[in-house]
């Protein structure tokens, strides 16, 4: 797995839905500095947050 695409891809998603890392840290109950790790390829979300994660990006 590569963690910046999989980075730029929960940015790109997050973006269209017009929600901010705050926003999106709050629905999924992480902290925004969480998603800007995620986001900027520096770690991956827990596995328990795929699910949600995915349920909020659509």
């Amino acid at each position: 797995m590569n963690q910046e695409k999989i980075g730029l891809f929960i940015r790109e998603l997050r973006k269209e839905k017009n929600m901010t890392q705050e926003q999106l840290a709050e629905n999924l109950g992480v902290t925004d500095k969480s998603v800007s790790r995620w986001e900027n390829g520096k770690t991956m979300p827990d596995y328990t947050l795929l699910k949600p994660l995915c349920d909020e990006l659509g």
